[in-house]
């Protein structure tokens, strides 16, 4: 039976709940109410209690983490939600966020800076209004739901993310089925086609791709489809230093190179002429 309402504890609020049920509202669209739960609530499979009850049944939408033994490992409510939607591993391969949210929630400020290797201090001068005040004013309501604007700012924020992992899965699989590698010297270097459609940010997603391929570092440059004109742009991979694009500057058919020499863009289209240019680029 399809959710008809999202149940999470009353009282001061988190990052973790809030996002959970950010996720719950951006799914299924209902009201949100913040109380405690009732056995009748917790068997009542229409109802998804969040961060509370002492109860983790998927199959029953239940995604409370507190009855965890002390030692497991930092899961929270939103961990268990992204579980449930299936994006929990992409989420988090792709969201730097999710692992210190982790952490923060289940260990608590002091040991998560720890980990982190920095000070409580240091951790406090990252929050924001926007951190403060969204809580805040989640905090000081019993029920939410459409129209009201936390609820509209919260099933924003699910939808945006639920978007960024299925489009950037889907990126990842369109670079697995199109992107070559080449060797250029000694360094490695991923090219990647242009394709029709072309992507609307032909550039995107390949930085994550690397990583989850395990070449995050291996790799010293890419070159990739300019989005504005039908050459290519070339780049420093994580600002690797053996490019210098600056050097290809004076070439005919390199219309602009940035004066640090990370990036460049080409008219050129053929693979040996971008071959060519990488080799002047290399230091």
């Amino acid at each position: 039976m399809a959710i008809q309402r999202i149940l999470t504890h009353p009282g001061g609020a988190h990052k973790d709940e809030f996002l959970a049920c950010s996720l719950l509202v951006a799914v299924h669209g209902v009201e949100i109410v913040r109380r405690e739960p009732t056995p009748e609530d917790l068997a009542d499979v229409t109802t998804a209690v969040v961060d509370v009850g002492g109860e983790h049944e998927p199959a029953r939408n239940n995604f409370d983490h507190h009855q965890f033994p002390a030692d497991s490992p930092p899961i929270c409510a939103l961990s268990l939600v992204l579980m449930h939607l299936g994006v929990y591993e992409d989420a988090r391969s792709f969201c730097d966020w999710l692992e210190p949210a982790e952490w923060f929630d289940t260990r608590g400020p002091i040991t998560t800076g720890k980990w982190l290797g920095v000070d409580r201090e240091t951790m406090a001068k990252l929050n924001s209004p926007v951190d403060v005040t969204i809580l805040r004013r989640f905090a000081k309501v019993s029920r939410l739901g459409p129209g009201d604007a936390i609820w509209e700012v919260m099933k924003f924020i699910g939808e945006d993310l639920l978007e960024y992992l299925r489009s950037l899965r889907a990126r990842l699989d369109f670079l697995a089925t199109h992107a070559e590698f080449w060797t250029v010297g000694e360094d490695e270097v991923l090219f990647l086609p242009r394709t029709e459609p072309l992507p609307e940010e032909p550039s995107a997603g390949i930085g994550r791709y690397l990583e989850s391929i395990g070449k995050g570092t291996s790799v010293s440059a890419l070159i990739y489809p300019d989005r504005r004109g039908s050459g290519y742009g070339l780049s420093r991979h994580n600002d690797d230093p053996r490019f210098d694009f600056t050097r290809i500057e004076p070439e005919a058919d390199v219309h602009f190179a940035h004066a640090r020499g990370f990036v460049a863009k080409t008219s050129a289209a053929e693979p040996e002429r971008l071959r060519q240019l990488l080799a002047a680029a290399r230091i």
